[in-house]
């Protein structure tokens, strides 16, 4: 009987050590995770709060760990990450902490400072764990990784605030070439606050009718005549005037807001092309730029259709932009969104044409109607025969792939004449006029614009 109660007493400690060990630490490094990091990072800021002493946060993220689960597997991914979390804590003090955040995440708390030279110190100390290879199944593997620091009271003071900006400061080493650590900084706070308050009343801006379209031509670069118009997105903040679209489209992206908003594009422009038409004007196609996330869309084909019947547009008037980065890609949904459509009726054509220039071979399998060479090349025009050539090559390509080419991005007379004189079709840019209203350009056209 005492035997029992005895083996009894023994599970219920180990059941609770296993549950405590499960609830607190990673079971794959074995280290601290979140949980306990969060709990141990609270109690080390309210000591520094008592003794007036810094602490310090750092963040660290893998660089290129995907590409080692991709190409090895994840046992071998699982192997380096035990390796990094013990070389991490082999390189710490005792009254130092570092846990697994997820995935190749990993933070270190370092308590008590009194100075920041000996956080420089010990960040020296955590970047030198990738100077050496990493050995997993007696291979030996170099990675690099990428850190952010925050520091209490400075960037912080409590613990999400503190992680927040550290893993803001390690996404700033990442964009400086990865391989390198960043110290939070004002300047960073300031543009993560101005990002947020743009995202938020972005949310807003098209139910409030702030985002509107511009129109700027494209016309024949033997005639003059106009083959059609871009549509151009354009944004008029109440408080802060015109956003650049270089500004508000990625935030657009990272929201989430892209998809209705290019929809709202989409058949907007469709409805003002069909009203010109309808107002007596010749008709000419529309040029949309459709984003990654609207092109992997699998409703993105049903979009259109519903665009196109709702405006009364013909097909042929409406001419859908695609990024080459998009089309270069190899996977097979590109060509088989872009057959389905081919398939509405509508036009197809490659904006920034020459950034992706090794794949240009991949042409041949896009069913594509144009390119538009990107205007990078064509302020060479005159100034870089490298240029030249290239513009010449991609011209002289089109043409045997029975492409017609537009160039963008023209704005001398000299840029015209060389795009004409090589087999140009057609160009775009301010000498041939700039993006304006709908209401200018039928001013315009009423003008005899040709």
């Amino acid at each position: 009987m005492l035997a029992n109660l005895l083996a009894d007493a023994i599970a219920k400690v180990e059941t609770e050590h296993d549950l405590n060990y499960l609830a607190y630490y990673d079971p794959l490094t074995g280290i601290p995770n979140r949980v306990l990091f969060y709990r141990r990072l609270e109690q080390a800021i309210d000591l520094a709060r008592q003794t007036g002493k810094k602490l310090g946060v750092i963040f660290i993220d893998l660089d290129g760990f995907k590409e080692v689960n991709d190409t090895l597997g994840h046992d071998w991914g699982d192997q380096l990450l035990k390796r990094i979390g013990k070389r991490l804590t082999d390189c710490l003090g005792k009254a130092d902490l570092v846990g697994r955040f997820g995935g190749d995440e990993f933070l270190i708390m370092v308590p008590q400072l009194s100075h920041h030279l000996e956080l420089e110190k010990i960040a020296e100390q955590v970047m030198s764990i990738f100077h050496r290879p990493m050995l997993v199944a007696e291979q030996e593997l170099y990675v690099s990784g990428s850190g952010g620091i925050a520091i209490y009271p400075k960037d912080g003071e409590n613990v999400n605030t503190l992680i927040k900006n550290a893993d803001l400061a390690m996404y700033a080493a990442k964009k400086s070439g990865k391989g390198q650590i960043s110290y939070c900084s004002g300047d960073m706070k300031a543009a993560v606050h101005e990002k947020m308050m743009l995202t938020n009343r972005l949310h807003r801006a098209l139910a409030n009718q702030e985002l509107f379209l511009h129109y700027q031509p494209q016309v024949s670069a033997k005639t003059d005549e106009i083959t059609g118009f871009e549509a151009l997105l354009r944004w008029h903040h109440p408080e802060r005037g015109l956003i650049s679209p270089e500004v508000f489209i990625p935030l657009a992206e990272q929201s989430g807001l892209i998809s209705s908003i290019g929809e709202w594009v989409l058949k907007t422009a469709c409805a003002q092309n069909k009203a010109w038409q309808e107002q007596g004007f010749k008709p000419v196609r529309m040029a949309v730029n459709l984003s990654v996330e609207q092109f992997r869309s699998s409703n993105l084909e049903r979009i259109i259709a519903g665009c196109l019947q709702a405006t009364g547009l013909k097909p042929r008037y409406l001419e859908l932009e695609i990024t080459e980065g998009i089309a270069m890609k190899t996977a097979h949904y590109v060509i088989r969104q872009l057959d389905g459509l081919k398939k509405l009726g509508v036009a197809i054509s490659i904006d920034d044409f020459g950034t992706a220039f090794s794949s240009m071979s991949r042409l041949k399998d896009l069913p594509v109607d144009r390119i538009k060479i990107d205007q990078s090349f064509i302020r060479g025009i005159g100034v870089n025969p490298k240029d030249e050539s290239i513009i010449l090559v991609m011209i002289h390509l089109a043409q045997k792939m029975g492409l017609r080419v537009i160039a963008e991005g023209v704005e001398t007379e000299d840029q015209l004449h060389f795009l004409s004189d090589k087999g140009c079709d057609e160009v775009q840019g301010y000498y041939c006029g700039r993006p304006m209203s709908a209401e200018a350009i039928e001013k315009k056209l009423n003008g005899n614009w040709k």
